[in-house]
């Protein structure tokens, strides 16, 4: 194969890696375009396996980048969310890919160090071999040993508990929108766990809580004013049920949820126009090439 070809067989592999890394497609597109760059002058003839050299590329273009988002998101204004993506059935029906995806994990891996999120990225979600994980974050492999035993460490301490079916998903969130939709606080309260929490992301450009909400009745009293303002849909973002929020023709909001014994127990909501630009057409993740 031609090195495009090659390319293109790997290009969702590598998009998911550079995903995961990063939380935000944008830039995970332009880790995409590095990489390519890069690809393109490498001889092919020396590359023994073509896979774990463009993961290699893709991780450390990413590591720089985080890097540099680490400093911006500082800065951010009120909450910072991934940037959601609208996927494919396919991400759903891989449990893991979806768990990793989810906006409740991205939100745990942001709490990692770039290095020990590039271990455990590379390492959990993508099964690599110490070694290849080794040359791409350049380090030894006792070290990324380590490494990967203190980032599984600290996300197990953090992650979401409980696995939630899909049908148990759909089902919770129907209820949810049915109470949003009427106004209805009982029915809201129904459905939320007393200790939820929202997070809103406007970035500074939409309207956002500038701090997140917490407790079922300031997070129904915020969600009670949709009601007649605004029109809910049904959507699959970042590999599990969500909802989109729509005023008039345009898309507003993306609210992502997550579950815990049947009750939302956390909600995330982007108004930041800038990250609901993979809302419009489905974005394939892999984990395989």
């Amino acid at each position: 194969m031609t090195a495009t070809e090659v390319f293109l067989t790997h290009r969702n592999l590598l998009f998911t890696v550079a995903y995961e890394m990063l939380g935000s497609a944008a830039d995970a597109e332009d880790v995409l375009q590095e990489t390519w760059l890069r690809w393109a002058e490498v001889d092919l003839d020396g590359v023994q396996n073509q896979r774990a050299y463009l993961v290699r590329i893709a991780t450390r273009q990413a590591l720089v980048r985080l890097r540099t988002l680490g400093r911006r998101r500082e800065s951010y204004v009120g909450p910072w969310l991934p940037e959601p993506l609208l996927t494919t059935p396919d991400v759903a029906e891989d449990v893991e890919l979806a768990d990793s995806v989810s906006m409740a994990m991205l939100l745990v891996l942001e709490t990692l160090a770039p290095t020990e999120r590039a271990v455990f990225v590379l390492r959990e979600v993508f099964d690599l071999p110490y070694g290849e994980i080794a040359e791409a974050v350049g380090k030894n492999q006792a070290a990324v040993r380590q490494i990967a035993h203190r980032a599984r460490a600290h996300v197990a301490a953090r992650r979401p508990h409980g696995v939630v079916s899909p049908a148990e998903s759909r089902d919770a969130l129907a209820a949810f929108q049915r109470a949003v939709e009427t106004g209805d606080l009982q029915r809201l309260l129904d459905v939320l766990a007393p200790e939820v929490v929202l997070l809103t992301d406007g970035g500074g450009v939409a309207r956002a809580a500038l701090a997140p909400i917490t407790g079922a009745a300031g997070v129904a009293e915020v969600l009670g004013r949709l009601a007649g303002a605004a029109s809910l849909r049904s959507a699959q973002v970042n590999g599990h049920p969500a909802l989109t929020v729509h005023l008039g023709r345009e898309l507003d909001t993306v609210i992502a949820v997550h579950l815990e014994n049947g009750l939302i127990t956390g909600l995330y909501a982007v108004r930041n126009p800038e990250k609901l630009a993979r809302m419009t057409s489905e974005t394939a993740l892999s984990r395989q090439a």
